[in-house]
């Protein structure tokens, strides 16, 4: 199972940009998808493999959130 993570791109220079993930940068390729500066991407190993709208991003963070403290109970 794989799981890919929401960020935001917020630098591209070629085909690698720099996306934050909740004030976290971290580089990433973005050879497989027309991504632009401002859009959501899920990366999963480093690659960016599908855009995604602002809300669904923020849809799947949230869930995040939610899993990781429902593991600290």
């Amino acid at each position: 199972m794989c799981v890919a993570y929401p960020g935001r791109v917020v630098s591209i220079k070629g085909t690698h940009g720099m996306v934050d993930f909740s004030g976290t940068e971290v580089p990433v390729n973005l050879a497989m998808v027309p991504a632009r500066i401002g859009d959501y991407v899920l990366v999963h190993a480093g690659m960016a493999i599908q855009i995604v709208e602002k809300e669904e991003a923020h849809d799947w963070i949230s869930l995040f959130r939610e899993i990781e403290e429902m593991e600290k109970e």
